[in-house]
């Protein structure tokens, strides 16, 4: 093999792929606007249905309030979001009505007897927590009662000439350590790895297909074996490619979230605080995180490629590799998860986790040398799979019949065979 072949074989296929309209679409715009499109969709409609369901007013019946505590009736009566009824729809019991989503909330109110001092009371709320509207009005009862009570209270206090210190029993107070620079970091940590991770892959899909078995399909897989290149020049050739549209789709990627998530999340979150960048001093471990996880799906998806005669068989054939690139990513998106020596061993969900870790700003090298250490070995043992593969005539020009797994089978079933020759 010459590296100088190769170089110009891997310009050639780079060229090639951009004049392709589908792997432009695919590896490139789609990587850089599929997901901040789509995350501003969900938001928009989270924030819609929730600005509908704060405006939808919840039913109430409140029985039996004491007559000393009438100012409670009036201030759940200002309340735009509650619609207090005076008796029950249809005729049913308070239970039954709530049961069957007529009522939202019954609140029973009971008088408690004290000798001379001001009147007290329990309260007995039946609601529906299988429906969203009683779950919604339960929250804004508890809440219009529990400003009820600190007020009641602070009065009665006055009344009887006690000061805060001494009716309050004790405060608690708050204080958050997280800076806006946490919160987006610790945000980004949790949604970046994962559509990353989902990106490269499908940035790689696409041109493994169009590389092996699209060639086949416009009868050009046989001009390129039959350069004056050694055949494993081509290959490597195309391996790279593959792999350099994946990583070009996760840099991709990452821009657009880091650019989208702070006009998206802001809103949500409320606060102009919080901040979505990313450490300059991450930048390069996700660099090289970045590149390791392409070259690692770019071989197994042409593993699963090579075998493709046509366009349709290769997309078929590569959905295995493509659905397990996504399980790592998804089984490491608990945010108590951190990067040890044991996750590091675990190829993808190692990379995962370096990139959250570097997103925090907080980098073990001994760590993330030991996670790319096992990337590579798993890129060498995915290659010396495929090197395996193509050792085949019959799988290289495309002659052979079947997926990875029949092969593999048909290997085994040989080897039996002559195992037992043998004896």
């Amino acid at each position: 093999m010459s590296l100088y072949d190769i170089r110009l074989l891997y310009i050639r296929e780079l060229r090639a792929a951009l004049r392709e309209r589908g792997i432009v679409i695919n590896s490139l715009l789609v990587p850089l606007l599929l997901y901040p499109v789509m995350i501003w969709v969900i938001f928009s409609g989270i924030a819609f249905i929730k600005g509908s369901e704060e405006r939808l007013p919840s039913r109430m019946l409140l029985d039996g309030v004491p007559a000393a505590h009438g100012d409670l009736t009036d201030l759940f009566g200002a309340d735009d979001r509650v619609d207090l009824v005076a008796q029950v729809p249809g005729g049913a019991g308070p239970e039954q009505a709530v049961r069957d989503g007529d009522l939202d909330l019954w609140a029973q109110f009971s008088a408690v007897p004290t000798d001379g001092g001001p009147v007290n009371f329990t309260v007995d709320v039946v609601h529906n927590s299988s429906m969203d509207r009683s779950d919604r009005a339960l929250r804004r009862f508890e809440s219009q009662l529990e400003d009820y009570r600190a007020t009641w209270r602070e009065q009665v206090a006055s009344e009887m000439g006690l000061g805060p210190a001494q009716w309050l029993g004790f405060e608690v107070a708050l204080e958050n350590t997280a800076t806006g620079e946490d919160v987006g970091a610790f945000l980004l940590g949790l949604m970046v790895p994962m559509f990353m991770m989902m990106m490269i892959s499908i940035g790689c899909f696409y041109p493994a297909v169009d590389a092996t078995a699209g060639e086949r399909e416009r009868s050009t897989w046989e001009t390129s074996l039959t350069l004056g290149v050694d055949h494993g020049s081509v290959l490597i050739a195309k391996y790279l490619y593959v792999a350099t549209l994946g990583a070009i789709a996760g840099f991709l990627n990452l821009i657009a979230l880091s650019i989208s998530m702070a006009a998206l999340l802001r809103p949500l979150l409320g606060s102009d605080a919080v901040s979505f960048q990313i450490p300059w001093r991450a930048l390069p471990v996700i660099g090289i995180g970045t590149f390791a996880f392409a070259l690692m799906v770019a071989a197994a998806m042409m593993l699963f490629a090579i075998f493709a005669r046509t366009f349709k068989e290769g997309q078929a054939m590569i959905g295995p590799a493509y659905i397990l690139s996504l399980l790592p990513p998804i089984l490491v998106t608990s945010p108590d998860l951190e990067l040890n020596v044991k996750w590091a061993l675990v190829p993808v969900c190692n990379v995962c986790l370096l990139f959250r870790q570097a997103i925090g700003g907080e980098i073990n090298w001994a760590l993330a040398a030991l996670v790319i250490l096992v990337q590579t070995l798993a890129i060498a043992a995915l290659l010396a799979a495929v090197r395996r593969v193509l050792s085949s005539e019959q799988v290289v020009v495309g002659g052979f019949e079947g997926s990875l797994g029949t092969w593999i089978g048909r290997r085994m079933k040989r080897r039996t065979q002559e195992t037992r020759h043998g004896q």
